[in-house]
């Protein structure tokens, strides 16, 4: 299994889990882990997916999804999980 960690942060809005959600299952994405929160009107949520089904460079769908947030008026993150854990190591 290949984990990947997204992040998506922005003002609140219709729709942004619904896009995101849509964009990843049409990609063959699957959702392992998902917490979301509202703060103050200010969207956060974190997601665990399983990318070894990808057939598309993980780039390309990095900025795909990045572009997906920009139309939402949100950031999009994405980061393989290695490279999260080494880069929050205490």
């Amino acid at each position: 299994m290949e984990k990947t960690i997204i992040t998506v942060v922005g003002k609140d809005r219709t729709g942004i889990i619904a896009r995101v959600c849509t964009y990843l299952a049409d990609n063959r994405i699957n959702i392992l882990d998902i917490s979301q929160t509202i703060v103050s009107g200010f969207f956060n949520m974190m997601m665990i997916v399983d990318t070894s089904s990808l057939e598309k460079p993980f780039t390309q769908v990095a900025n795909e999804l990045n572009e997906v947030g920009e139309t939402l008026g949100v950031q999009v993150k994405c980061q393989r999980e290695e490279i999260f854990e080494k880069m929050h190591r205490i």
